[in-house]
């Protein structure tokens, strides 16, 4: 895999895209219950079986489609409590065909989730470079602060600091304050990301 290929993909997407969307690429229509199994998954007294059950029953009552069903379980697959790998990798490819056949408007931002969940497996995994590559691939599909993130954090486990400076430097001086101040905010509480922050 050529890792300053993937790089140079991530500087150009960054460089030369003019519109970027927001932190949060989530329909309206889904934001509610996407943020109730993301407080679920945050909770400390953690529930594999209740969360799956209100996923269920969100997808049931169509708050939710299936792509983002098949999204959230993938969440609760990585928990740190559950690390149930097959059934991430196996959730993720369900995932993909769900995108592909409900296709639409919003056929590039599901793939992008794909991708995006495909990264996190292979970070989860220490397959750092692999997950690079699918980071790189969702932010080309979907320029968002999330995507900008997940591929400081990669390129920190890469242990390639430079990089990582040089596409912040990129963020702060190409892309919107919007999404500028979202990066920044990562920066500066992330653990992930210590490294990034300045001095000044």
């Amino acid at each position: 895999m050529d890792y300053q290929a993937i790089f140079a993909r991530i500087r150009q997407t960054v460089d030369t895209k003019a519109y970027f969307t927001s932190a949060s690429a989530v329909g309206g229509a889904q934001r509610d219950a996407i943020g109730e199994v993301r407080a679920l998954v945050q909770a400390s007294d953690f529930d594999v079986a209740a969360v799956r059950s209100f996923i269920a029953v969100a997808e049931a009552e169509g708050r939710i489609d299936r792509v983002m069903a098949l999204s959230a379980l993938h969440v609760v697959a990585c928990h740190p409590a559950v690390q149930d790998w097959e059934c991430a990798a196996r959730l993720v490819g369900e995932q993909e065909f769900a995108a592909l056949e409900l296709g639409g408007p919003n056929l590039q931002d599901n793939l992008a989730s794909v991708d995006r969940h495909r990264g996190v497996l292979a970070y989860l995994r220490g397959h750092y470079e692999v997950a690079l590559d699918y980071f790189a691939r969702a932010l080309e599909r979907q320029r968002s602060a999330d995507n900008l993130q997940n591929i400081l954090c990669t390129l920190i486990r890469l242990g390639d600091e430079d990089d990582a400076q040089d596409l912040v430097a990129r963020i702060r001086r190409t892309l919107p304050a919007e999404l500028v101040a979202v990066v920044n905010h990562a920066i500066l509480h992330d653990p992930d990301l210590a490294l990034l922050r300045r001095e000044d």
